[in-house]
Parts: structure tokens; C-alpha cells; sequence
């Protein structure tokens, strides 16, 4: 077993025993805490089977059991701890957890690095000492677990519900995941887990995917987040999940920028924490959400039909419902099949002749009186070659002695059961699952999202995209890395070199140190040229007056003069090596291709419109390095001005393909440059119908590792 695995092993069996207690004991149990006769209760509430233990150094009786002084006189074995002691006490408490051989401890107790300054100090403190001990933390400062498989709860507030499925709630705010859980109850969706990770001193959400991913009962893991830590094993944890086929849906809030960015550069002020993290979704097939409502839709659909990447049929008996859910289909981007001519024909024959073969489809007021039109109209859309998936729009009935609507129903089931393919019934509007409602559902074999058209096409349009991504990740391709170079470019002209030996096209230039060179390089290019002061200490020359376009050969002297003179007037302290000359380049589309250092998720390769409209646009797509040329022109497509590549209105056509190539090169040419790179950027990259060249180029370091 290699090392890699050994650790891997290693740290699911500490989960193992933490959520998956058969003992369990309260430390600091007193029945005159709320919290203390919270985790108790639950115990009873959930069912749980193991052995229960309470620790109080005062002896006595604590919720009916004799409470023992301390771990260690225990006198036999315990799985994990819930801690409710006072912050002054917890140093004391895990060393007694040590003793009595306890490797597993959920910590409520707050007062850590939610407090800021001493208390992260604290923590780290903490973090420390438990590591020492090999003892596995959750928390401090959240409310614990609830496995609802194996009926274990270490939870410490009301149980938000009771309802057992296979989708994992991992979130870092333990009140919040109550709530999820509870919407998600009344949802009819049922949890395998919920985990609720607090501060993570010690295990992380990361930690808790990862797991997840392996864990036979989920099949849904759902995340709400307030930041990213520990981005990488997020990030190989979700990779894992993708190759498993087990759907990650995320909600995070938070939109702060990035703190450890460069303000020299452009590229810092056009990526954020926020679109780092979307970006790293969108690389990593992680589903993002922005509602609770929508994570939990998303979830109730995934947990039971899992749509492939191919069109939608969807019908409905309310002709203005199969518009409403035409119309949000457009905005979502959900892939509504186009019906074939023979599934037209065979609608013909069983519709009534006010009704037009369509999707969505609109059965009419015929399917009042004939409730088989629904089993009949889902047949025939499921024949479609382009349907992947039918979606049937009717409300599931709340009760007995709802004669039509029941009738509905079993028709739905008779016609989802006689289809080869993914089918759901989604309600009109949103709703609560109530018992007699989930019952019907399961007695007819119907997967049912409640949530809603405009929800659950969205679930459905999410569910699509990642399919979509998991095709991808199961396609073979080239790993794009790149080995680590001893180079440390910090010029422009340095650092166009390094990326001319990464094979990067770029400008011819030279460098003079008198206006008799700069008459001689101008020339020998032939034709305008432009000058620009090359200096290590100025990353913007335009601004000190360190630029010169479009100059002839003849003029070349004097414009290096003034440059000379400017730049001494606006920056007399800068180091000057001369000025660089280079052909004038005047044709052709100036892109940014920005990379910068995010303190979580490492490099991030930002791609736009360069030159001027880099700041007033601000129109970026991003990624996470490493990227492939493929994953380039997704980002090409996602821009705003997308369009300006292939000739808009008798501009430009540049070769797509050909600037995804160079961009790809840019990118693992950064990677190379190891972790002291703060960011790199080429503005512009110039892209002309038969070459892309990089004109300009910027890297900038860690202060302390600057070259």
C-alpha cells in the first residue's frame, strides 16, 4: 500500500469511528445545559443503539447515568467525545481524551478564531495539541453530527429532521445546515449525513467530502460554505466525487477579493474569491447554487434520477404552464429537445386535433376527461431519439379523496414504468411533501421534486451541465503540466524570453542605451517601430510617460530622447536598462491573459479583452491551472465579446484554436515558474488572422522572494 493510500485509509478510519460511534460520551454533561440535554435527547430521538456515557467531575446521576469524574475512569472503551466544557478547560480535557485511549472529539465550545486574535491563537493551539495526540477534531464552535444511516447523533440542538436518505449535508455553519435540513425534510428529501464542521481546527469540509465519497449510503453530497479552506484536498476530493458519478452541489456566500493579490498588476483587480471559487466549480464539476431552495431541488432531484447531458421533454395539462417552462428553459440554458418528425407524427394520432405536437407539450383539456393522455403523451415524447429525459409538470395530490388527481398520478407511473429513460414529475408550484404524498410517489415508482417548474428545471438544467462534466472528466487527455524552472524573469523583456522558450510566440525586440542605438535597431526592423522604457522598478510606462507608438526609423533617436526625459522627470529613483524597440504592430484583437496567485486554490489564468478595455470591461473568464487548449475556448466562449474573435460586423477573424494553444503554453509556462510567482500577465496578447504574439509581458513576485 503506498503512502499516498496509507494516509487515505488512515484518515476514513478516524472518521469511521467519529461518525460512525457505537460509544459515545458527554463530557461536561449536566442537566442544567440546554445543550448538554439537547445531545441527550437525541440519543432517544434518533434511536441510537451504542453505548452512552456522561462525564461530570462533580460524580453524581446526569440524565439518569451515573456520571463518571472523567474519561479515564471510564473504565472501557469510547469511540468519541462531545465536549461542553469551558474554554479554560479544554487543554485539560483532551489530555484526559489521550489517556483514555478517545481518538475522536466534537467540540462545541466557542471562544477560538471566531473571536479573531488571541482566540486564533488559541486554536492553533489547540489544532496542535490534538494532532499531537492523534485525537480527530470537529470544531470547535459547532453543533456536531447526525448520521442518520447508522442513527448516530452527536447534535446538540433539535433534531431538524428525521427523514433518512442518501444525500450528505456538510456545512460549516451548523445553525444553517439545521435549516437546510429542515427545508429539505418538508422537501421529501431525505440525509444520509449531517455534518457541521465549525471553526475545522482539525476536519475540514474537504475532509468530510472525501469521506463522503466512498461512503456507500450518499449519493448526493451538498456543501454550504463561508470560505474555501483547504482548497487542493477539496479539489481532489471533488474529482474523486466526479469519477464516482456522486453529484457535489455547493452554496457558498461570501464575494470578498483576493487579499494576497498584486496591485501592479491588472489581473488581480478582475479576480476575486468569489469568481476563483466559481471558476474552480466550474473546472471541477462541482454544481454551484445561490439559494437554499435551489441546492435542495437540485439535491431531491440528483438523490433520485440522474438526467444525462441530451434534451428534455417535458408536458404538462396547461398550455400557459408549457410556456412558463419554455421561457425559463431559454434563460437557464436548459436543453429542451426538438421533436423528431415521427414523434410529431405519432402525437398527431393521439392527441386531439386542437392540439399541437410541441415541447413543452400541452395535452389540453382532453386529459380532464382522458387522464391516459398523460401515460400516452409521455410514451411518445420518450420515443424521441433527441429526449433523454421526460419531465411531467402536475402537483402530487396532498390526501386521499383527490379522485382526479390520483388518477393522474397512476397514469404518470404506468407511463414512466413502460419508458427506457429518466423520468421525474415536477409540481406546478412549490410544495411540501407530506407523508401520504412521498407514499404515493414510491408506490408508483415516480421520482418526484416538489420544488416547483421554475426549481426543477433548473435542478434538471444542473443535473444536465454535470453530466456534461463527467463525460468529460471519463475522456482520455494529456496532462498538460509542466516541470519547474530555475528561471526567475522579472523585466518585460525577461520575461518574454521565458515564455519565447516555453513556445510562446512573441515580438522581436532589442535593446538600446543610446539614441544612436535606437536610430540603428529602428532601421534594421524597418518601419514603424515602438519604444518603450525597460526598467525593473516601472510595471506601467504609459504612465511616466515611458511609451512611444507608431515611430518611423527617422524619428527614432529623438523618441527615445524624450522617453529618457520623461521618465527621468516622473521617476528619477527607477533603475533604467535602456529602451526596447519592436516592430509597430497596429491589426488584430488585444486579449489579457492574466494569471495571479489565489492563497486558497493557487494560480488562477484569467482570459479577456487586453490593452484599454481591460479595466473598462472588466469581461474575464477563469480557470484553475492547469488548463488544456480545449478548456480555452470554453473560456474564449464564455466572454461577453466573444464574438469580436470571428469578425463581428467585418472586423478581425483570428484562428480560435491557434490563441487557445498559445494561452495554454502562457499558462503551463507560469506553472513552471514554482510557488514563489505572484502573477504573470502578457497585455496584450495580439491575435491576428494568421499569428498570435505576445507584445508585452509582467511577472511579479513574493515580496520576500522577489528576485
Amino acid at each position: 500500500m503506498n503512502a499516498q493510500l496509507k494516509t487515505q485509509v488512515g484518515a476514513h478510519a478516524g472518521l469511521d469511528g467519529l461518525l460512525r460511534a457505537r460509544s459515545i460520551a458527554l463530557v461536561g454533561a449536566t442537566e442544567r445545559s440546554a445543550w448538554s440535554n439537547g445531545a441527550f435527547a437525541n440519543f432517544g430521538r434518533l434511536g441510537y443503539e451504542g453505548s452512552i456515557h456522561v462525564v461530570n467531575p462533580n460524580g453524581g446521576r446526569v440524565h439518569g447515568i451515573n456520571a463518571a469524574p472523567s474519561c479515564r475512569a471510564l473504565g472501557e472503551h469510547v469511540d468519541a467525545a462531545l465536549l461542553m466544557v469551558p474554554m479554560r478547560a479544554i487543554e485539560g480535557v483532551l489530555q484526559d481524551l489521550h489517556e483514555a485511549g478517545i481518538g475522536n472529539a466534537v467540540i462545541l465550545t466557542s471562544g477560538f478564531a471566531e473571536m479573531g486574535g488571541d482566540g486564533a491563537g488559541r486554536q492553533a493551539s489547540l489544532a496542535t495539541a490534538a494532532r499531537a495526540k492523534g485525537i480527530h477534531l470537529l470544531g470547535p464552535n459547532c453543533l456536531g453530527f447526525i448520521n442518520f444511516i447508522d442513527r448516530v447523533p452527536i447534535w446538540t440542538i433539535n433534531l431538524p429532521t428525521r427523514l433518512a436518505g442518501n444525500v450528505a449535508l456538510v456545512s460549516q455553519s451548523g445553525a444553517t445546515a439545521s435549516y437546510i435540513a429542515e427545508f429539505a425534510g418538508r422537501q421529501g428529501v431525505g440525509l444520509s449525513y449531517i455534518v457541521s464542521t465549525g471553526n475545522e481546527a482539525d476536519l475540514n469540509v474537504a475532509r468530510v467530502v472525501d469521506y463522503m465519497v466512498d461512503d456507500e449510503a450518499t449519493r448526493v453530497i451538498c456543501l454550504f460554505l463561508e470560505t474555501s479552506r483547504d482548497a487542493q484536498t477539496l479539489a481532489a476530493a471533488a474529482q474523486r466525487a466526479l469519477s464516482a458519478g456522486k453529484p457535489v452541489i455547493a452554496l457558498k456566500i461570501g464575494t470578498s477579493e483576493i487579499t494576497a493579490k498584486s496591485a501592479q498588476a491588472h489581473t488581480g483587480s478582475l479576480v476575486g474569491d468569489d469568481r476563483v471559487f466559481d471558476a474552480a466549480c466550474r473546472q471541477l464539476g462541482i454544481i454551484r447554487v445561490h439559494s437554499v431552495d435551489d441546492l435542495v431541488a437540485t439535491a431531491g432531484l440528483l438523490s433520485q434520477v440522474r438526467p444525462r447531458s441530451g434534451g428534455v421533454g417535458v408536458l404538462a395539462i396547461s398550455g400557459g404552464i408549457c410556456e412558463v417552462a419554455a421561457d425559463r428553459a431559454e434563460v437557464i440554458g436548459l436543453q429542451l429537445a426538438e421533436l423528431s418528425p415521427p414523434t410529431c407524427d405519432a402525437l398527431k394520432q393521439v392527441m386531439p386535433d386542437f392540439g399541437t405536437p410541441h415541447n413543452p407539450l400541452d395535452l389540453t383539456g382532453a386529459a380532464i376527461l382522458e387522464p391516459s393522455l398523460f401515460a400516452t403523451g409521455i410514451r411518445a415524447l420518450a420515443s424521441d431519439p433527441g429526449v433523454d429525459l421526460v419531465a411531467c409538470l402536475f402537483d402530487m395530490p396532498t390526501g386521499p379523496l383527490q379522485g382526479y388527481s390520483e388518477q393522474v398520478i397512476t397514469e404518470v407511473g404506468v407511463g414512466f414504468s413502460a419508458i427506457g429513460k429518466q423520468s421525474v414529475l415536477l409540481s406546478v408550484t412549490p410544495r411540501p411533501v407530506v407523508d401520504y404524498s412521498r407514499l404515493l410517489a414510491e408506490h408508483h415508482g415516480i421520482a418526484y421534486v416538489a420544488a416547483g417548474v421554475d426549481r426543477g428545471l433548473s435542478a434538471i438544467a444542473s443535473a444536465q451541465w454535470w453530466a456534461r462534466k463527467r463525460k468529460e472528466h471519463q475522456a482520455p487527455h494529456v496532462a498538460n503540466g509542466a516541470a519547474l524552472n530555475d528561471a526567475r524573469p522579472s523585466t518585460e523583456r525577461q520575461t518574454l524570453d521565458y515564455l519565447a522558450s516555453h513556445g510562446v510566440p512573441v515580438i522581436t525586440a532589442r535593446v538600446a542605451t543610446d539614441a544612436a542605438q535606437a536610430h540603428a535597431i529602428a532601421h534594421d526592423l524597418g518601419g514603424p517601430v515602438v519604444l518603450k522604457i525597460a526598467s525593473p522598478d516601472i510595471a506601467h510606462k504609459s504612465d511616466v510617460g515611458g511609451v512611444q507608438l507608431n515611430v518611423s526609423p527617422a524619428n527614432a533617436a529623438d523618441a527615445y530622447q524624450q522617453i529618457r526625459a520623461a521618465v527621468a522627470a516622473s521617476r528619477p529613483d527607477a533603475h533604467i536598462d535602456g529602451v526596447i524597440i519592436s516592430p509597430m504592430r497596429d491589426k488584430g484583437i488585444e486579449l489579457l491573459v492574466g494569471i495571479v496567485r489565489d492563497p486558497q486554490w493557487g494560480l488562477v489564468l484569467a482570459v479577456g479583452l487586453g490593452g484599454i478595455w481591460v479595466e473598462l470591461l472588466k469581461d474575464t473568464s477563469l480557470r484553475l491551472l492547469p488548463v488544456t487548449p480545449d478548456d480555452v475556448l470554453t473560456m474564449l466562449s464564455e466572454l461577453r465579446a466573444s464574438r469580436l474573435l470571428d469578425g463581428y460586423r467585418g472586423g478581425i477573424r483570428v484562428d480560435r484554436n491557434e490563441v487557445a494553444e498559445v494561452i495554454t503554453r502562457i499558462g503551463n509556462a507560469a506553472l513552471a515558474l514554482g510557488p514563489q510567482l505572484q502573477s504573470l500577465e502578457v497585455n496584450p496578447l495580439l491575435a491576428t488572422p494568421g499569428h498570435v504574439e505576445a507584445l508585452d509581458g509582467l511577472t511579479l513576485w513574493n515580496v520576500e522572494d522577489a528576485p
